[in-house]
């Protein structure tokens, strides 16, 4: 089936997945689950979710939920990856020293969570480095745009672009990152079978497309579009100053990028399909065709987020 055909959805769920090692998580309306392929065969992990926006209405409200979920995701989706890294073979993991020290100072729980929080610390920085203060950095350095802020602006956007590839292409060079890409693939070809709401078997994934419009590498990049813009409004000149006005404008930046990406997950038009189709080219590089034993993963984990009650868990519901 091609992936213009699998465009046309019967619905567009809400749920949505992460590429885990050795395994998928998928997040649901009201829990998330865990699904990894280990030696004695596939482990489940089923969590409730308890979200801010049901205790703190505010953090619902448009382009706040953008911050807030990206925030959510990055510190639940750094524990899954955690966990399935767990499941890996002893002989098989690498040791890495800061998490030894920290094991070694603090309680199992509390070490869980220290080292969750300085992985999701040191993600935001390694963004924050490579796709704030590089691209401002190194256009400060050409003169004749200098004082040409249009110029400037959307020379950075393209700097971004060049670095965000750059960094997708490279990971592809690391075996274990290929594998992931793999997994990755077969949550999104779950997702799109449910979506056209076939019964969830491996058949029945196996030929949908890999290349969703709701997904975490097209939110990336819409962040960077959507920064050339926003950040259109910065009429200063000096290096260090913009980098600082463009960190103050990252909210704003990420809660539309959210919303355009949410807009996009509803619809199946024309316009929903022109603002993916950047997202589903750069899927190319994220994604890979996987085997059925991933697939069989991704669906184990989508049949334990569905909701009971039918249609809860569709945008907008």
């Amino acid at each position: 089936m091609s992936a213009q055909k699998n465009s046309s959805c019967g619905f567009r769920t809400s749920i949505g997945g992460q590429a885990l090692m050795e395994g998928i998580l998928m997040r649901g309306p009201k829990r998330q689950a865990i699904v990894c392929r280990t030696a004695d065969g596939l482990v489940e992990k089923v969590e409730e979710l308890h979200l801010l926006r049901d205790k703190y209405p505010f953090f619902g409200l448009p382009l706040v939920r953008g911050v807030v979920t990206f925030l959510d995701s990055m510190i639940k989706g750094m524990g899954a990856l955690m966990y399935s890294a767990e499941l890996i073979p002893e002989e098989m993991q690498e040791d890495d020293p800061l998490d030894k020290w920290i094991e070694a100072h603090f309680s199992a729980e509390k070490a869980k969570q220290i080292i969750i929080y300085t992985a999701v610390v040191l993600g935001i920085g390694l963004s924050l480095f490579l796709f704030v203060f590089l691209p401002a950095f190194l256009v400060g350095f050409i003169k004749p745009i200098y004082n040409n802020f249009f110029l400037r602006n959307l020379a950075e956007g393209v700097v971004r672009i060049a670095l965000l590839l750059i960094y997708m292409k490279l990971c592809c060079s690391v075996p274990d990152v290929k594998r992931l890409f793999r997994y990755h693939g077969a949550e999104h070809k779950t997702i799109f079978c449910y979506e056209h709401g076939k019964e969830l078997t491996v058949e029945n994934v196996r030929p949908e497309s890999r290349f969703h419009p709701r997904c975490g590498t097209s939110f990336l990049l819409v962040v960077v579009i959507v920064s050339v813009l926003v950040n259109s409004v910065v009429h200063v000149t000096n290096t260090f100053a913009r980098i600082g006005t463009h960190l103050l404008l990252l909210p704003v930046v990420v809660g539309i990028s959210y919303e355009i990406n949410r807009w996009c997950g509803m619809h199946d038009n024309l316009l929903s399909a022109v603002l993916s189709a950047p997202g589903k080219w750069l899927q190319r590089i994220t994604t890979a065709e996987p085997d059925d034993s991933m697939i069989e993963c991704a669906i184990r984990a989508m049949e334990l987020v569905i909701p009971e009650q039918k249609g809860t868990d569709a945008w907008g519901s």
